[in-house]
């Protein structure tokens, strides 16, 4: 099977969507199938070579992050020209109603599609200004993903129709199996607590874990904060709030896939302080997978995760005073992290991608079983309607013709 896969963001600055893109690339292409993935990313960042860059993004703000993205005639145009190159049998859009490429190649394109919506909140202004001019390409749309229960009810509260729940995939023994690292690697009177995210995103909570080290040190004087993500977020900024504390303090920086993974595998607890904007919490699996002890904030999505608490320790939203009582608590209570640990390895392998891809591809069967009148399935095309009118001029980049 021939696979088109469009990424909304960029590449140059890969968040969760993007990893999510990039495994199921590499899960489909493992099986034997034929996948391009086409995304923003400048020409000189690196790609794998199943990615197609489709030029520079610009950051915009969107669900309490900066997401970059990129749109236009030029675009349009590198969307037209991919699809036409691709000859897919299935298109598989991201958040095909972002601004962004998938939403021009929901516009352009026609065939068996398939679309992916990741996004969860309550109320969203883009969403509800992004939906008039994507209502009727929606209908093209043969079946759609949601990758969590929260994200398939903003679905349907602004878009009306609804979608099956495939979560989030994680390589489970990638986290499983990682070596720990001496570095991080907690002991019994200097135990080590990770957060992973990017630093200067408000909603991923770092200012909630930092508020609440002074307590968790009053009782627990050799603990150990490992942080690492982008951001401009550093010690200095954590001396500013800490004082002394700060010396508990260690900012790692950016970090790899297998860094992550050894991280996970040696520190005594993972933290997850987010305070919205949630719609999964695939970090939360990839702890769970290494066998960290986990505790999180109570957002809907991540108590959905943690089994509601049976694979880890939940603490009230944006309350440092709880969080940090609930470090101190699940640190001294063995019989507790023993107990979330394992119920959280036990319920993990229904993430895993060997799962999580037999269910898109079931999708993907789905979509190609609508065939045409000589009963054969109908490849992915240009939908000649996207030539006409206000947006026609948008694909061909006012030129009238060929772009």
């Amino acid at each position: 099977m021939r696979v088109g896969i469009v990424c909304p963001y960029s590449f140059d600055v890969p968040g969760g969507v993007q990893f999510h893109v990039r495994d199921l690339a590499e899960a489909l292409m493992a099986q034997g199938h034929a996948v391009s993935v086409l995304a923003p990313a400048d020409d000189d960042t690196p790609v794998p070579p199943y990615l197609v860059p489709a030029g520079r993004s610009v950051p915009i703000h969107y669900n309490g992050a900066v997401a970059r993205m990129t749109f236009g005639p030029v675009t349009a145009a590198r969307v037209r020209r991919w699809l036409k190159e691709g000859e897919f049998d299935v298109l598989h859009l991201h958040e095909p109603v972002t601004p962004s490429l998938g939403m021009l190649a929901l516009w352009i394109a026609d065939g068996p599609i398939v679309g992916t919506f990741h996004t969860a909140l309550i109320r969203s202004r883009p969403l509800q200004m992004a939906y008039p001019l994507v209502r009727q390409s929606l209908e093209k749309i043969g079946a759609r993903i949601a990758v969590s229960e929260d994200a398939r009810r903003t679905l349907v509260e602004h878009m009306g129709g609804d979608a099956v729940v495939i979560p989030n995939g994680v390589y489970v023994d990638q986290f499983a199996d990682a070596e720990p690292d001496a570095r991080w690697t907690g002991t019994a009177t200097a135990p080590t607590i990770a957060f992973l995210g990017r630093l200067d995103e408000q909603r991923k909570g770092l200012p909630v874990l930092l508020a609440a080290v002074p307590d968790v040190l009053r009782s627990v004087p050799g603990a150990r904060f490992l942080i690492a993500g982008r951001g401009e977020t550093g010690p200095e900024e954590a001396r500013e709030l800490l004082g002394d504390d700060a010396r508990a303090v260690e900012f790692l920086g950016p970090i790899t896939d297998a860094e992550k993974a050894s991280l996970l595998r040696s520190t005594d607890v993972y933290c997850a302080p987010q305070t919205g904007g949630e719609s999964f919490g695939i970090v939360l699996v990839e702890a769970m997978s290494a066998g960290v002890a986990v505790v999180a904030s109570d957002l809907g999505a991540f108590r959905r995760v943690l089994d509601e608490g049976a694979a880890g320790t939940l603490f009230r939203r944006g309350d440092p005073a709880d969080l940090a009582a609930t470090l101190v608590r699940v640190l001294a209570d063995d019989e507790l992290r023993a107990s979330t640990v394992k119920h959280g390895l036990a319920s993990v392998r229904r993430y895993d991608w060997s799962a999580v891809t037999s269910q898109v591809l079931a999708v993907y069967e789905m979509v190609l079983g609508d065939v045409d009148d000589g009963g054969a399935p109908r490849p992915v095309g240009e939908d000649p309607s996207s030539l006409r009118g206000a947006l026609g001029r948008l694909v061909r980049g006012d030129r009238g013709g060929e772009s």
